[in-house]
């Protein structure tokens, strides 16, 4: 336990819930590219409560915690799974940096061993088909009850957004591999127009950012990157990529299930797939991951941020090249 940090959420639990707290133990969950998560046991006197406090350092934040924490309790009250929020912070004074403490769920979130115990408990289907009533759930919401912190604009066209935004990075650290050129030239040329009606988006649903347990899906993780205004196939088209199935290829989403599954149960909860326009997203979110892996090696290398997942990301740039020429290739090829 870090006593510095332990002394920090004692003294912001204390002013919120008006009586003493006392952190009686605290445990590392994950340390990604940008974000700690760290389990903590908090005890009120009466009972104790166990929670996730999520640090957010100011330098890495795509969101302030507060409208985070705002958009997963709207989605929560829609009916998308999501922990409940229990403190926002965005004053560096008690930890450090800013951090949201939310409810702490059981289950797993890693992704291999979300697999081993789907396939021990023949989950697979059940599970694909939540994830596509969650995201049904997700894109009914009006956009105009969400946060106006959060990203895009209503009249927006958000395939045209995505290639804008990550050109750039592909022209500076990806030249001079052609892969990406072709798929940049491909999504030119296929363009989709603006959807009839765009929706709020998480950005980030995927094998590893959800909780399942023997029942399924328990809560979906990380709100950071959602949008107000986006086309819904980007939500379904990122979480079928294939570095999200840990190596059960066969399965579409997840390594849960095939396609078919995710779209009945997002149509049931009253969204509409369109089968064009989630082949463009999936592409598009192929090259933005690939974009977003040099990046990160890039960062790493010039010293800017000092982190082993960035570290090794460069080295999976091979990999998204395979996913893009198998995604372009014409309908029949091998």
């Amino acid at each position: 336990m870090t006593p510095d940090l332990a002394a920090g959420l004692e003294r912001f639990l204390t002013g919120e819930l008006g009586r003493p707290v006392k952190i009686t133990d605290m445990q590392p969950l994950s340390a990604g590219a940008r974000r700690r998560n760290i389990a903590v046991d908090a005890d009120t006197g009466d009972h104790v409560l166990r929670l996730v406090a999520t640090l957010v350092p100011s330098a890495v934040q795509q969101l302030p915690v507060a409208a985070e924490a705002a958009v997963r309790e709207l989605a929560r009250d829609r009916g998308v799974h999501a922990p409940r929020v229990v403190g926002v912070c965005d004053d560096p004074e008690y930890t450090g940096e800013p951090f949201m403490l939310s409810e702490r769920l059981d289950g797993e979130t890693v992704p291999r061993r979300v697999l081993r115990l789907v396939q021990a408990s023949g989950t697979g289907d059940l599970i694909a088909e939540q994830l596509g009533q969650l995201m049904g759930r997700l894109h009914a919401i009006d956009p105009e009850s969400a946060s106006p912190e959060l990203p895009g604009q209503p009249d927006a066209n958000p395939a045209v957004d995505l290639l804008r935004d990550v050109e750039p990075t592909v022209s500076r650290l990806l030249g001079d591999r052609p892969v990406f050129g072709l798929a940049l030239r491909w999504l030119h040329r296929r363009l989709p127009a603006r959807p009839a009606r765009l929706t709020l988006v998480h950005t980030d649903i995927r094998n590893g950012n959800l909780i399942v347990g023997p029942d399924g899906i328990s809560a979906v993780l990380d709100w950071e990157g959602a949008q107000r205004y986006s086309d819904p196939m980007r939500d379904l088209a990122w979480s079928a990529l294939r570095m999200w199935r840990f190596g059960v290829d066969d399965r579409e989403f997840g390594g849960f299930a095939g396609r078919a599954v995710v779209v009945h149960g997002y149509r049931n909860a009253g969204g509409e797939f369109d089968e064009d326009r989630f082949r463009w997203w999936k592409v598009a979110c192929t090259l933005a991951w690939g974009a977003m892996l040099a990046a990160q090696a890039d960062a790493h290398l010039d010293g800017s941020v000092r982190n082993i997942v960035m570290a090794a990301s460069g080295r999976r740039i091979p990999e998204i090249e395979w996913d893009l020429l198998m995604q372009i290739r014409p309908a029949g090829s091998r």
